[in-house]
């Protein structure tokens, strides 16, 4: 899933896969193999898998549109394709109601698809304009919501945590501030509120693009979800079963590389002036990348969405997964 690109790219750009080739590379589907693409969307993971050897694919999204679509894939008809509603931090579960208790891999691919930014109705573009609403599962509380309801102090600290915006606090006041004139409806009446806020830096990001993102994270919980899902993942991998996570900005991508250092034993240590810690859990994992896997060249003159894409894999040891999921 990828993040917000420029107006000028939205409508070109297919909706391609990223780091493709290197997600089928660490999974290594095999016949007879059964997978899970936790973050379904266009389902072009779920169709490389399965021309890649695999015997079954469990395709999961939140999102009622992307489910619909890929129930209706002639692969769900062939019986090797099984598409379910509902979020990856729950695939253990969604996956044992079929009786499936493990797995040979799982891939995850972090955030919004590109097919719910290029659709102006779902409002996670601050390029064009539709209701103010980013939810991916289309229910619960939308973005116009928070804006319209949230405390500046709120909305500074979900706009600088979730958004990572230095001007985080002038961009809540001009929000509260213009509020109380009219409610936010639109994408571009909070974009534009934004950007007068915010001055265009030196690096042609659009001043819109770090409040746009807190808001969707906050909207759907993409952070605790993440953190659900690895554990979710830890579960029903078997022995020898491979995770794969492609994740698009630093947030994200600190998540995932401090759960698979945690679970591999190779997080930094204690202080060595303190006494040593007893001995924790088993390693679960095992890492197939010491270091975060980004896209090539080609791949991003083809997509330009690949720029920020960030691959870390790992396989699955025999040890039981950790107590309670995080340690």
């Amino acid at each position: 899933m990828t993040p917000p690109a420029p107006a000028r790219d939205s409508d070109s750009i297919p909706h391609i896969p990223v780091l493709l080739d290197e997600v089928l590379a660490a999974l290594a589907p095999l016949a007879g193999g059964r997978f899970v693409d936790g973050t379904f969307g266009a389902g072009g993971y779920s169709r490389a898998l399965l021309n890649g050897g695999a015997h079954h694919v469990w395709g999961i999204d939140r999102d009622p549109d992307a489910v619909s679509r890929g129930r209706a894939l002639p692969e769900t008809a062939a019986g090797r394709l099984t598409v379910l509603a509902g979020r990856y931090g729950d695939m253990d579960r969604l996956l044992a109601e079929y009786g499936e208790h493990g797995v040979d891999g799982i891939a995850l691919d972090i955030g919004v698809s590109s097919m719910q930014i290029d659709q102006a109705e779902r409002g996670f573009s601050f390029a064009k304009d539709g209701p103010l609403d980013m939810r991916m599962e289309q229910s619960g509380p939308s973005a116009a919501d928070v804006v319209n309801t949230a405390s500046e102090t709120e909305l500074a600290d979900i706009i600088y945590t979730l958004g990572e915006e230095r001007h985080s606090r002038r961009v809540a006041r001009a929000i509260v501030a213009a509020r109380a004139d009219r409610t936010f409806r639109r994408t571009l009446e909070l974009a534009d509120v934004v950007r007068r806020a915010v001055r265009k830096g030196g690096d042609g990001i659009d001043p819109a693009t770090r409040t746009f993102q807190a808001l969707r994270i906050h909207v759907n919980d993409e952070l605790g979800e993440l953190e659900r899902g690895l554990a979710a993942a830890e579960r029903l991998l078997g022995p020898g079963g491979r995770l794969a996570v492609v994740t698009f900005h630093s947030l994200e991508d600190r998540v995932v590389k401090a759960f698979l250092r945690r679970r591999s034993g190779t997080a930094e240590g204690g202080s060595r002036h303190l006494p040593a810690q007893a001995a924790g859990p088993a390693p679960t994992f095992t890492l197939l990348t010491r270091k975060a896997v980004a896209a090539g060249p080609a791949e991003t003159a083809r997509n330009p969405r690949a720029r920020s894409a960030k691959l870390r894999a790992a396989t699955r040891t025999a040890a039981p997964a950790w107590e309670g999921g995080r340690r």
